[in-house]
């Protein structure tokens, strides 16, 4: 099976709250939004936190497309409620639209033993 793999970067609002109640609401996500993962192609999602700067490695499936999630997501009515809770704290990355939250990296090295 191929698979692509994605770097994305988000920012929370550097407030211990905000980080404290992002970090704790990630330690139980409904099988809905895992589910809508899955749907999407999704097979890896990891995320990573130094201080109020989150990074997601994501692995998708050769189908796999930003706009057929995008697509899925703005059609379930549970995903819209998570990604709305989230949002209150999360904070625009420098240089992004409003409401932009997880910017796609891009890859500027590689090293395969």
């Amino acid at each position: 099976m191929t698979t692509q793999t994605f770097v994305l970067i988000c920012d929370l609002k550097d407030e211990q709250e905000a980080i404290r109640a992002y970090v704790e609401c990630h330690k139980a996500v409904a099988p809905e939004i895992i589910e809508s993962i899955r749907a999407a192609g999704i097979l890896q999602m990891s995320i990573f936190r130094w201080r109020h700067r989150l990074s997601m490695i994501l692995v998708g499936d050769e189908n796999f497309t930003f706009e057929k999630k995008a697509a899925l997501d703005n059609e379930n009515k549970k995903v819209q409620e998570w990604e709305a809770f989230l949002g209150q704290y999360q904070t625009n990355l420098p240089g992004t639209p409003d409401n932009w939250r997880w910017q796609l990296m891009d890859k500027i090295f590689e090293y395969k033993a």
